[in-house]
């Protein structure tokens, strides 16, 4: 399977169909495997990239806790829409992969085309929220460190079977990416000038306000809240997730289809 080498930690991805190019990012703990039922479907009029992020699934494990961070996410993003020569690229994802999403806008507006944002939160203005969040995500990294890949047997449906080599990597990630340092994210809903759909769950209670929020901040952005679905909107629910995406990738300009890079 294709690899990037970025200085040292081998990230895994797959690409599928052509047409304007549309990144997925997964949830922490799950991996690109969350999206295979929607494979078929995406892949039809788009070139749909999919990977694992640091730490997870096929992708490598770097031991350096300093190799797992929001802004090496974004980078590593960044390198993937270099490797498929992609000047500007659809940019979803869900949970950490949809924050994600929105850091990756922050950073590089100029190479987001359009943005899908699945059952995500966008941060915290309020340092002691941001605090609280963070204490969950050390914690959570505490027990994959003690009880390895064990925890997720119990965990929601689109991780009970994902498959990692280890526990190790996903402890790390969630020290140095589920954790977050500031409000920047948040703060820059306002300036996305892009096409921007909002899906969540109906049964996602820890999602709904923060995707009212996100559909109320994001100028011009859409939302649809999936009946009977939960955190895995599509998987609980995977025809009336496309029935959601499809439409609104159908409608998006075509002046927004990715350019090529001119490679020297």
């Amino acid at each position: 399977m294709p690899k990037i080498d970025r200085d040292g930690v081998k990230i895994h991805y797959e690409v599928h169909g052509s047409g304007p190019l549309l990144l997925l990012t997964h949830g922490y703990s799950s991996t690109s495997a969350m999206w295979q039922g929607q494979i078929e479907a995406l892949s039809k009029h788009h070139k749909l990239l999919l990977w694992d992020m640091r730490g997870h699934g096929q992708s490598d494990y770097p031991e350096d806790p300093a190799a797992y961070s929001e802004a090496l996410t974004v980078a590593d993003m960044a390198a993937l829409l270099d490797e498929a020569g992609a000047q500007s690229a659809i940019i979803g994802g869900l949970s950490l992969g949809g924050y994600m999403s929105l850091a990756f806008y922050r950073a590089h507006p100029e190479r987001v085309s359009a943005l899908l944002i699945i059952d995500t939160g966008p941060g915290f203005k309020k340092d002691d929220a941001r605090e609280a969040w963070n204490r969950r995500a050390r914690d959570t990294g505490d027990r994959f460190e003690r009880e390895g890949l064990e925890v997720l047997k119990s965990a929601s449906r689109e991780r009970s079977t994902v498959s990692h080599r280890d526990a190790s990597g996903l402890a790390r990630a969630a020290r140095g990416m589920l954790t977050q340092r500031d409000a920047r994210v948040i703060e820059s809903l306002p300036n996305i000038r892009v096409p921007s759909l909002v899906v969540v769950g109906a049964d996602d209670a820890p999602f709904l306000a923060a995707s009212d929020y996100m559909a109320a901040k994001i100028p011009g952005a859409k939302k649809v809240v999936i009946p009977a679905a939960g955190h895995a909107v599509n998987i609980d629910q995977p025809q009336a997730f496309l029935d959601a995406v499809l439409p609104f990738l159908d409608g998006l300009p075509r002046s927004v289809a990715p350019e090529r890079l001119v490679r020297s």
